[in-house]
């Protein structure tokens, strides 16, 4: 069995070496054969220095470097794409996922699975981040059509069908999470303990953490919309109610003085949630905006090997070869 490791990186100079030799001292007693493939998501510091002289030194190392940062879910799927593996095993580059899993994982691969997940605990993290995890799993695993579970993210391994079927879906707007989840396949977990970053800091801000969570409501399901409908139909009966109300109020009693509160609260109130609304059906658009564009999902500046991947932007150099 030949097994590819994809290690997407941004910004990780300093752990480039150690994520390679964590992988084969991990990888070392394994019945497998094994390359690694570094994908090098536009970073600014010397990770491109750092991965040429890696595949330098290693036969097994190859190396994608994008022409700009086009994010995580790019970088995984471009690693995807570049591996030649029977099974493909995707963890960061910081070593927050634990190489020394990948044995468990092939354990499970052997039984069977197509699927074998990394669950980490939360171990150590904030009690406010935890509540927070939790209340928003709870809470999309009851809009969206695929089942995402708390701990469960990109560390995994996956046999080459499961690969084969995620590069089968080719939309610009991608999601992996759900996407490992859509697919299907017959899946295990083994669980792990949460592990501290090991060099630099993380690239996920606030506001990264907000849009990617975002974008896993709104992927999978249109019941955003739906709940416009429903609300939007519940506000104008609910409003067809009031007026008759004002009406009979005024046959029975005549006119008095109009409720300025009342008016400006109903006025602020409507005009706020047509502006949530908007902004909902916005997204929507947006989203097909951008895959009726057809651009690649990234471009690669320079990579250790030709490309294996018709059909992917690959427009720039190859080590000193044009490739297009």
């Amino acid at each position: 069995m030949l097994l590819s490791v994809v290690v997407p990186c941004y910004q990780e100079e300093r752990n480039v070496a150690r994520t390679w030799e964590a992988v084969e001292q991990a990888t070392r007693t394994l019945d497998v054969e094994v390359e690694v493939v570094f994908v090098d998501d536009g970073s600014t510091d010397g990770t491109l220095l750092a991965l040429r002289a890696l595949a330098t030194r290693e036969e097994r190392v190859r190396y994608l470097s994008f022409s700009r940062n086009f994010g995580k879910e790019s970088a995984m799927l471009a690693g995807l794409g570049h591996a030649r593996g029977d099974a493909v095993v995707i963890l960061d580059g910081d070593l927050q996922h634990p190489p020394e899993l990948i044995g468990q994982l092939l354990e499970k691969r052997r039984e069977g699975f197509d699927q074998v997940v990394a669950r980490r605990n939360r171990t150590g993290d904030r009690r406010s981040r935890t509540l927070t995890a939790r209340t928003y799993y709870a809470t999309v695993n009851r809009l969206i059509e695929v089942r995402l579970d708390d701990g469960m993210g990109d560390f995994r391994l996956l046999s080459r069908p499961a690969v084969d079927a995620l590069l089968a879906l080719p939309e610009y707007n991608r999601f992996s999470k759900g996407l490992f989840s859509w697919i299907g396949f017959p899946t295990a977990v083994v669980d792990y303990d949460n592990v501290v970053r090991a060099e630099g800091r993380s690239s996920w801000s606030l506001k990264r953490l907000l849009d990617y969570g975002i974008d896993g409501i709104l992927s999978f399901n249109d019941k955003p919309l739906r709940l416009a409908v429903y609300l939007g139909s519940l506000i104008a009966l609910l409003s067809g109610a009031y007026v008759g109300w004002l009406v009979v109020r005024t046959l029975v009693y005549g006119v008095d003085a109009p409720g300025y509160v009342s008016l400006i609260a109903a006025v602020l109130g409507l005009g706020g949630l047509q502006l949530v609304f908007l902004g909902v059906i916005g997204e929507y658009v947006g989203r097909i905006y951008f895959e009726s564009k057809r651009r690649p999902h990234y471009l690669v500046k320079e990579s250790s090997g030709l490309p294996d991947l018709a059909g992917t932007a690959e427009v720039a150099h190859t080590r000193g070869t044009v490739a297009g």
